[in-house]
């Protein structure tokens, strides 16, 4: 299947490893012109590689630093991005996630700091990006939030709390710029073997007296297909709604979880 994704251009943020790489992976091998970006040049040169690598010599792909959670560098990176190759058609919104914690153990600077990471990098990015989409044919906008949009989950409470509100943001915004013809979803990812993952199953063992693996073999438990999601699963999936294969697609929280939410809506 043509995704119709040659030649376009995107930008992913936060994509030097995790979910937002295995995006970039998957558009850059669409044929797509592809803007990385992260916080680490050592990683974010890793990364650009790894794209190199997997499309050849011939990748349209650009790396440039950038913290989207500080809004002179997130406005800055998405400029950057449209004058590398002319343009924007695709913009994926990521930003890895806030630490976890209980509502006790969070003080008000992790609650402040989390909702500039994990809400208000998105609104910088679509509000810098907005000028050069509308000046596309085929423009679409990628929230990256998780599952605990629909089902909390134990000791990620804040992105228990503020990745609701992103998922308000893409609805919202899919219905005012649906007339323009901007499409914008959403994924929210269960359980992906990730570092991020890595990180708060490490966390969840030391809270709770536990090993990793008996972390790992808790939350897949509950997954239906019995097991986590691979990277590359949740890239094509995100390839997919970012296509013009995906025309009439808007407004769309799609769980990427394996199953692991029981509910009915």
């Amino acid at each position: 299947m043509d995704l119709g994704l040659k030649d376009k251009i995107a930008l992913v943020a936060a994509s030097s490893r995790g979910l937002g790489l295995a995006a970039a992976l998957e558009l850059a091998r669409e044929g797509a012109k592809v803007v990385i970006s992260g916080r680490d040049d050592d990683r974010l040169e890793e990364a650009r590689q790894q794209l190199f690598d997997a499309v050849g010599p011939g990748a349209a792909v650009a790396a440039l630093r950038a913290d989207v959670a500080v809004r002179e560098e997130a406005e800055r990176l998405v400029e950057q991005a449209a004058a590398t190759f002319g343009g924007l058609d695709i913009l994926i919104t990521n930003a890895g996630g806030p630490p976890g914690g209980t509502f006790d153990t969070l003080d008000l600077d992790a609650w402040e700091k989390g909702v500039r990471l994990t809400l208000m990098s998105a609104v910088y990015l679509i509000r810098a990006a907005l000028p050069h989409l509308r000046h596309s044919q085929a423009a679409s906008i990628l929230t990256v939030t998780s599952v605990s949009v629909k089902q909390p989950i134990p000791n990620l409470f804040l992105s228990n709390a503020i990745r609701p509100a992103v998922a308000g943001l893409t609805k919202s915004l899919s219905q005012e710029l649906g007339p323009e013809g901007i499409r914008v979803n959403s994924i929210l990812p269960g359980w992906t073997a990730t570092e991020r993952v890595e990180e708060i199953m490490t966390y969840n063992a030391g809270r709770n007296q536990t090993t990793i693996g008996e972390e790992k073999a808790k939350v897949t438990a509950a997954v239906p297909l019995g097991r986590m999601g691979r990277p590359e699963e949740f890239g094509k999936v995100a390839a997919f709604l970012v296509s013009p294969a995906a025309s009439y697609v808007t407004g769309v929280m799609l769980l990427v979880d394996g199953g692991r939410y029981s509910g009915l809506l």
